[in-house]
């Protein structure tokens, strides 16, 4: 603030009156300030603020799925069909071992997961492909399904990353070295799962959210700088971890997490843990692994072989918030999930309707259905889905009215096994295909 004086002479006892009573007054508006002020949230964004999906403060496509967790692109500017054979392939690297785990890219630099001989080993690769470091996350995973689960998180210059058996990683980017390292098993008395724990981890600010689903924890946030516990979600009764990876958003002025265990869907406070709600989502293997996805104050779950995929709306009054079941839809989707988009939501099943879907997301009623493409996962960017099927084979669909739209179509080699289960990655007009020892990455940009 400015005070002009004109100065003249006998007037220097007002002129000294006045420039006090100013210094009361920017002391006093100093005050005010700071007594309405309040500080945000420690964790993540403020609470205030539109419902909706939380994005991730980092660049690119920092984690599981995208910025906002919900496999959506806000590029522009993409090919809005590929020549015959698919478009152009700018580099592929091999080695990466067994596994189903996305990339991540940010920063210029790519992240990348994969088992290799005993290891879990993360690799750190340039935008052109070149390998900058690679170190273990402890032990690979020999079982059912070997191969490497969970992809990588990026933080204010540090990585984290889960294996399949619990043990959470804090990395340094820059170098691969690593900072800190925790059983998540062990620390909350939790036992393994069938096909290996799968959770992408998610980063809310200082704190790294993890899902062991053991007696001592359903959920829990870790200090993203040394591990230690900040809070804990109690345990269910007879539930355990499944292969599920949490999304954090905005409801009725509260920042929330929702998951799924081995026997439900849950939602809690981003801030305390608290546990806010729990819904039934069992079947006879447990297994819970489509990331669950948020829309307009309801959440939708997937549990295949049971009931399929359910959409529940939310409510808050002062005595917190609860889930109510709306519709049922025939999408019983295993590893593909699902992406929302202007009400419609898209996605495959897997046993019983191995096909592409359009559902409307207000009633749960299917708009139309893509026959001829097997059930995989998609992302969406520029007005268009970017789907890769188990089989292989990557197509890019424009939804209409009354259909989807094949403007592009080509396949990677597979061998004898359908089991191309990694979701695409895009970013700065490129697309990132991974199946296990081998990344692709293509120019889709126009």
């Amino acid at each position: 603030m400015k005070t002009h004086l004109k100065s003249r002479p006998g007037c220097c006892a007002n002129q000294s009156l006045l420039m006090a009573n100013t210094w009361r007054f920017v002391v006093l508006c100093f005050l005010a300030v700071a007594v309405i002020a309040v500080p945000a949230p420690s964790s993540g964004e403020a609470v205030t603020g539109a419902d909706g999906l939380i994005a991730s403060p980092e660049p690119g496509w920092p984690q599981w799925r995208g910025p906002r967790r919900d496999g959506i692109s806000e590029e522009k500017g993409l090919l809005p069909r590929w020549p015959e054979g698919g478009p152009k392939l700018l580099w592929k690297v091999d080695g990466l071992g067994r596994g189903w785990s996305s990339p991540i890219v940010t920063g210029r630099r790519l992240y990348v997961t994969g088992d290799v001989g005993d290891d879990l080993v993360v690799f750190a690769f340039d935008c052109n492909g070149k390998l900058l470091w690679k170190t273990a996350n402890g032990k690979a995973w020999k079982r059912s399904y070997p191969g490497a689960r969970a992809c990588c998180a990026f933080s204010q210059g540090r990585l984290y990353n889960m294996n399949a058996h619990g043990r959470v990683a804090c990395l340094d980017a820059t170098s691969g070295k690593e900072l800190w390292a925790v059983d998540i098993l062990d620390r909350f008395d939790a036992k393994n799962i069938t096909w290996a724990l799968s959770e992408c981890l998610l980063i809310d600010g200082e704190h790294v959210i993890v899902t062991p689903g053991g007696r001592k924890a359903l959920m829990a946030a870790l200090d993203k700088r040394d591990g230690k516990t900040v809070w804990t979600t109690p345990p269910l009764e007879d539930d355990r971890e499944s292969h599920c990876s949490p999304i954090l958003f905005r409801y009725a002025g509260r920042r929330l997490i929702t998951n799924c265990s081995s026997a439900h869907g849950f939602g809690v406070d981003a801030d305390s843990g608290e546990l806010l709600w729990t819904v039934p989502l069992k079947n006879r293997f447990g297994t819970n692994i489509s990331t669950p996805i948020y829309g307009s104050g309801s959440v939708y779950f997937v549990t295949p072989y049971t009931e399929f995929g359910r959409l529940y709306r939310l409510s808050a009054d002062a005595g917190g918030v609860a889930a109510r079941h709306i519709w049922t839809c025939p999408l019983d989707t295993v590893t593909g999930c699902g992406v929302l988009v202007d009400g419609t939501l898209f996605s495959a099943g897997y046993k019983t309707s191995k096909w592409w879907f359009a559902v409307d997301w207000q009633t749960g009623k299917t708009k139309y259905e893509l026959k001829d493409l097997t059930t995989g996962a998609a992302i969406y960017a520029d007005g268009r889905l970017y789907c890769l099927d188990e089989k292989g084979t990557i197509a890019l669909l424009k939804p209409g009215v009354g259909g989807f739209e094949v403007t592009g179509r080509f396949s990677i080699e597979t061998g004898r096994y359908k089991d191309a289960w990694t979701h695409p990655v895009l970013l700065d007009g490129r697309l990132y295909i991974r199946h296990h020892d081998t990344l692709r990455c293509y120019d889709v940009s126009e």
